[in-house]
């Protein structure tokens, strides 16, 4: 059962003016640190990074926590390919019955299902009388760091 007082949140990325800012390449390590990494940058834009195909990208920020499992938190924004053909396991951005959700499409039996990643809520069986649509895959998600 979808969480009707939810909803997402859409934006269109906004692609004619980019801002490049510097960027470790050789990354950075989360264990113990190196001397050898002495601050090699070079320039990225991250609309150029998470952007791969611009007339078919969309952002949405999540709302709720049914998807926790696979780090998509209440807040992030996704961004979101319509380009990408829907397949077995791949997190989507649904359209079912007159609500959009993002859940983990599972082909079971020939049957097609939209999975939450966590356990409080249950899988969507869609059917044929669901009105539904994939509207693209999730290719990023986006963070913020709470303190």
């Amino acid at each position: 059962m979808l969480d009707k007082s939810k909803k997402l949140h859409f934006f269109i990325p906004k692609t004619d003016s980019s801002t490049e800012l510097p960027y470790i390449a050789s990354g950075i390590k989360a264990g113990f640190p190196s001397p050898a990494a002495d601050f090699e940058e070079t320039r990225i834009s991250l609309d150029t990074f998470l952007i791969k195909n611009k007339e078919a990208t969309f952002y949405a920020r999540a709302n709720g926590n049914s998807m926790t499992g696979a780090g998509i938190d209440d807040d992030d924004i996704l961004v979101i390919d319509r380009s990408i053909e829907p397949s077995n396991n791949k997190i989507a951005i649904c359209f079912i019955d007159g609500e959009f959700t993002v859940k983990r499409i599972k082909i079971i039996d020939e049957k097609l299902f939209l999975y939450p990643e966590n356990d409080a809520y249950k899988p969507i069986e869609v059917i044929e009388e669901n009105e539904f649509m994939i509207w693209g895959i999730v290719t990023y998600v986006i963070k913020k760091m709470n303190y």
